[in-house]
This record gives C-alpha cells, sequence and structure tokens, in this order.
C-alpha cells in the first residue's frame, strides 16, 4: 500500500516488522543491557523509501488498470543502520540511536532521499568508456556541425590515425542521410567513422572505405544495407548490420584499452547512482576485461553480463561452462543476448507492414538479420536467460514464438526494447512470463519521427508501457547506455512526464502510456532485480539485505515532475562502503 499522512514516527506495517527482526537479532548479539551491538554506520535523518510496501503488480492496486499519482507517497522510515555489508536496522531515528557505538560512523543527511541501490539492467559498459575518448556528436543538427567537430579533431592526431566519433541521431537525419563528400574533403588523411546515436548507422569518409575494402561491388550485409547513389557509388552511409563492414578495418583496442574503458564506463555509472549493472552483450574482448578486474578486486559494482551471441565459438565455451547461479558474486554470467532485428530510427526494425515514410520497406529480422534459432535453444537448455532484442511488431511477435515453443515461462526470458509490439500480442508477455526490458527516455527521444516511421495506429503500440502493465506484463526499465543520457532523473523524468528535457510537448506525448513514480523508481529497484534475478537481495531496503544504498538531494516522490530533470546524486554505497560521493 501507499505510505500516506503518516509522521516519520508512524511507521508502515512492513518496517515495523522489520523494525522487530532488526531489534531481535540485536539483542542476540548484544550484552545483557539489551542495547543490541554497535553498528559500523548510520544514516540519519533520511527520507528513506524501502520499497517494501505492496508492490503496483498485484491485482487490484490502483496503479495496476491506470495511470494513478496523488503525491500521496510518503518515506517509510528516516534511518539506517550497517554492520559489515548488511543493514541491520532500517526505522525510526529513536530506534537508531540503540546502534550508536563508540565507533560508529554518523551520517546526517539533511532529509536527503535514500533508494535501495539502483540496477541499470541494460548497459554497453566498453561503448561507455569508448564515448568519452571519442569525437562527441550528440545533439548536432547539421552535417556542417559534425564535420568541424571531426576537424578539431583530425588537428590533434598524427595523419592516418582513425577518428572514432558518435552521437548523430540517424532516426532524426533518416530523411536526409550526410554524405562522404564533404567529410572527405575537410578531413582527407585520416579514415573517419562516425557511429549514430544508437549504433545503427554510421557515417564514414573515404579513406574509411578505402581501409575497408567497400567498393560498388560490396554486396550489402545480410540485415544490412550500404547506402549508394544513383551510380552505384557508396555514400559513406551504413546502416544495421552494414555497420560492421567498416567496424571491421579498424585496429582491434587491446586488452588494456578494453580495461580502462569499462572502469571508466563503471566510474562513471557508479557517480550516477547505480550499484548493479547489466552489460546488455559481452564479447570474449569484454569477458576477459571483466575476469581480469574481478581477480584484481577492481570492480567497484555489481555486474552482470550477458553474453553475445555473434561471437559462436566463445558462446561455445560459455556453453560447456553453464550459468552462474550464485547472486552474491561480484560478477554474474547467466544470460545470453541476441539481435531479431535493427532500429527503426535507421528503418531496420521488422514490420508485420510496411514503413509508413517507406513503401514496401518492411525492415529485417530473424535469420535474414544473423538470428541463429539453434544456438539460442542451445543456451536455453542449458540454463542461460535468453535476451533477444527486438524493435518491430514482426521482431516482437516471432521472439514471442520462439519463447512459446521453448516454453521458458520460468524462465524469466527478456525482450530488449519491446518498442513496437501488435495489440494482439500485448497479453503474450504475461502469459508466456516475458520480461519487457524498456528505456523510457527512447520515447521523447524517438517522439520527433517516430509516428512519421510507422503512422498514427502503429504507434499506438510504441513505447506502451502502461499498455504492457494492464495485460500484466512485468517491466523492466534502462538506459541502452551509451545510446541516450543514463541520468536515473532523466530516465524519470522521462518515464512520468512522456516530456523531453525542455519539457515538450507541453502536454506530454502520449500520456496515456505514462508510469506513476513509484512505478518509474521500480523500474531501476525492484522490478530490475527481479529481471536479474536478484529479487531475494536486491531492490529493496531491508534487515539482512546488502547494504546498497542510493541517496538523492531531491526526493524524488514529493517533488513536481518538472523538477526532476535537477537531482543529483550525493552518496553511492555498495556493501556497506561508499563508491561514490558528491
Amino acid at each position: 500500500m501507499f505510505i500516506r499522512e503518516q509522521s516519520a514516527f508512524k511507521l508502515t506495517p512492513m518496517t515495523t516488522r522489520l523494525l522487530g527482526v532488526a531489534l531481535g537479532l540485536s539483542l542476540l548479539a548484544g550484552p545483557a543491557c539489551n542495547k543490541p551491538a554497535p553498528a559500523d554506520r548510520l544514516l540519519v535523518n533520511a527520507h528513506v523509501y524501502t520499497m517494501t510496501w505492496d508492490d503496483p503488480d498485484r491485482e487490484g492496486h490502483p496503479a495496476k488498470n491506470a495511470p494513478h499519482d496523488d503525491r500521496g507517497w510518503r518515506p517509510d522510515a528516516e534511518a539506517i543502520a550497517i554492520r559489515g555489508d548488511r543493514i541491520i536496522f532500517v526505522g525510526s531515528q529513536v530506534g537508531a540511536e540503540k546502534y550508536r557505538g563508540a565507533s560508529t560512523t554518523v551520517h546526517d543527511l539533511a532529509g536527503a532521499a535514500v533508494l535501495p541501490g539502483l540496477i541499470e539492467s541494460h548497459v554497453h559498459l566498453e561503448n561507455l568508456g569508448a564515448s568519452l575518448e571519442r569525437v562527441n556528436l550528440v545533439g548536432v543538427k547539421t552535417e556542417d556541425e559534425a564535420v568541424a567537430r571531426v576537424v578539431e579533431r583530425a588537428a590533434a592526431i598524427p595523419k592516418g590515425e582513425w577518428i572514432i566519433g558518435w552521437g548523430w541521431d540517424e532516426g532524426a537525419w533518416a530523411s536526409k542521410y550526410p554524405n562522404l563528400r564533404l567529410l572527405s574533403d575537410r578531413v582527407p588523411d585520416h579514415p573517419v567513422l562516425l557511429h549514430g546515436l544508437h549504433t545503427f548507422a554510421s557515417w564514414g569518409n573515404r579513406l574509411a572505405l578505402v581501409r575497408a575494402g567497400i567498393t560498388p561491388e560490396t554486396p550489402n550485409p545480410a540485415g544490412g544495407e550500404i547506402r549508394k547513389d544513383q551510380r552505384g557509388q557508396p555514400t559513406g552511409i551504413f546502416l544495421n548490420s552494414a555497420t560492421r563492414l567498416v567496424e571491421r578495418a579498424i585496429p582491434a583496442a587491446t586488452d588494456t584499452q578494453v580495461e580502462a574503458r569499462i572502469a571508466s564506463a563503471l566510474n562513471a555509472l557508479a557517480a550516477a547512482g547505480y550499484v548493479y549493472v547489466q552489460e546488455a552483450g559481452a564479447g570474449a574482448a569484454v569477458m576477459r576485461a571483466i575476469e581480469k578486474m574481478r581477480g584484481a578486486s577492481r570492480l567497484p559494482l555489481r555486474l552482470d553480463a550477458m553474453l553475445a551471441a555473434r561471437e559462436p565459438e566463445f558462446l561455445a565455451e560459455w556453453l560447456k561452462r553453464g550459468p552462474d547461479t550464485d547472486g552474491e558474486d561480484r560478477v554474474v554470467v547467466r544470460s545470453v543476448k541476441a539481435f531479431y532485428d535493427g532500429a527503426m530510427g535507421s528503418r531496420g526494425a521488422f514490420f508485420l507492414d510496411d514503413y509508413s515514410d517507406r513503401p514496401g520497406h518492411r525492415g529485417v529480422g530473424g535469420a535474414d538479420y544473423g538470428f541463429d534459432v539453434a544456438r539460442m535453444e542451445q543456451m536455453a537448455q542449458a540454463g542461460f536467460q535468453l535476451v533477444v532484442h527486438a524493435i518491430g511488431d514482426r521482431a516482437n511477435r516471432e521472439t514471442l514464438d520462439l519463447f512459446e515453443r521453448l516454453q521458458l515461462k520460468n524462465a524469466r526470458p527478456r525482450i530488449e526494447h519491446a518498442q513496437v509490439v501488435s495489440p494482439a500480442d500485448l497479453p503474450r508477455f504475461a502469459a508466456l512470463g516475458a520480461i519487457a526490458s524498456m528505456q523510457p527516455s527512447h520515447a521523447v527521444e524517438d517522439m520527433p519521427w517516430a509516428e512519421a516511421r510507422i503512422g498514427p495506429e502503429r504507434v499506438k503500440g510504441a513505447y506502451a508501457w502502461r499498455s504492457l502493465r494492464r495485460a500484466g506484463a512485468r517491466l523492466a526499465f534502462n538506459s541502452d547506455l551509451p545510446a541516450t543520457d543514463h541520468s536515473i532523473f532523466y530516465g524519470l523524468h522521462s518515464a512520468v512526464t512522456r516530456k523531453d528535457k525542455h519539457g515538450e510537448p507541453a502536454a506530454g506525448w502520449r500520456t496515456e502510456e505514462r508510469m506513476t513514480i513509484e512505478e518509474a523508481i521500480r523500474g531501476w529497484t525492484t522490478w530490475g532485480a527481479y529481471a536479474v534475478f536478484q529479487e531475494d537481495t536486491a531492490g529493496t531496503i531491508a534487515v539482512g539485505r546488502r547494504a546498497d544504498l542510493t541517496v538523492t538531494d531531491i526526493d524524488p516522490f514529493q517533488i513536481d515532475p518538472s523538477g526532476l530533470l535537477a537531482g543529483k546524486i550525493i552518496t553511492t554505497i555498495i556493501d556497506g562502503r561508499t563508491v561514490y560521493q558528491r
């Protein structure tokens, strides 16, 4: 239930029970005077949201069937005691004082909000680390602006070295992609490859095409397109799986570089308040780096890796090893991810009907996109969770068909993005136990062009969080970084307002699909924990649970949604230790 009209000293029944457990355990450990053994740390004067009250997934909950937000949420505790890596008390400030000892460190949070440690269940760590090294094209509006940034980088490095950029919006630019002419004229002495924001399109110059051996005779790969002009000459634009044709020509990063990128990404995520992150497609190089960093105790966050299905030999090794089942390890590998189709922005997503803005074209999916059913079936039989990228309505339908055929209901299969779902397929998520792993920020970033791609009727099934919940589906929220801003405050704002960072559109875009603030936060806590099989140890604040906490300078439950974007992370705590302090 929601906590309403209660003072800090009127605790919820759940918190009261937890307090009783905490006191009982402490009495056993403490001296005869009934004072419990002291805590290592006390967090006091806080707005603590344990997320242990009734989940709105429960039938009959007011948020189950319609958007509901009366700003009636209240914190259900004001203090937390930690000993070692565990929470030993959650409750009132008066109760917490019993855990204060001579060596206890006390943190007065001055009314800051404390949430369960945030879970980012879809990240690309090496890409995030690499994006911090690359030419940043996020937000560029024109070809001239993008090329100017590349020219600036070219002046700073030796001739002949690759220049890699990232961030131009392949969806917004799809009606008029640039070509290689200006990029080649202005930067003739460096091979250049500029990745689109969602990495489903790339833009290269003439020297990059030469290095990659791309000629007018180079055929389109399965699931991809080399854009060509009327004379049959490559334009420098590569869509969907064709992006890999040029990427293969770029010298592979060394293991040391991969480790450095992952370390940089994890530090950025710790500063963003996350305690648990899930790498969405780890290949051999990334796993080597992760395992080396784990061995050297250099992983600041809990890390869950989805294995990349695109590397069959690497996957075969893991097939022999089998999935991890020990959720207490700092690194967990228990899932495998494959792509069923491409992206809607680059018109690579797989649809049941033609694109509205490209008659005769429905995208590419399944085996034609490189999806190997037999390989995924093998991994499922070995006990791995199946995770499938599916954007178009046909890709989602056929992925659900696969889950049904393999009888995966109890294995928590996931569809990453579930971006456009046919109304007929909405109930199948719940029936098949499939989790819709979605990115609220994608809705507000894609809204300028989404309806033009698929029309006013199909767009009703796009980014349809509320419709999926009404149909009983389980959701998890994440960012798909670095394809979007991974700030939790941006994610929450997107989920509850359906507006962009400028507050547009004023009324929100298709607000019938918006989330309540409770649902949005659950997307990164309790629902995220379920998606990664950690619901028994993560996602809530309770006695006996790991001391994984996120402290924010605003109370997201109490602030007007328009103020969410101003939020900042104050502290990130893992196993009772601070890994980030503002």
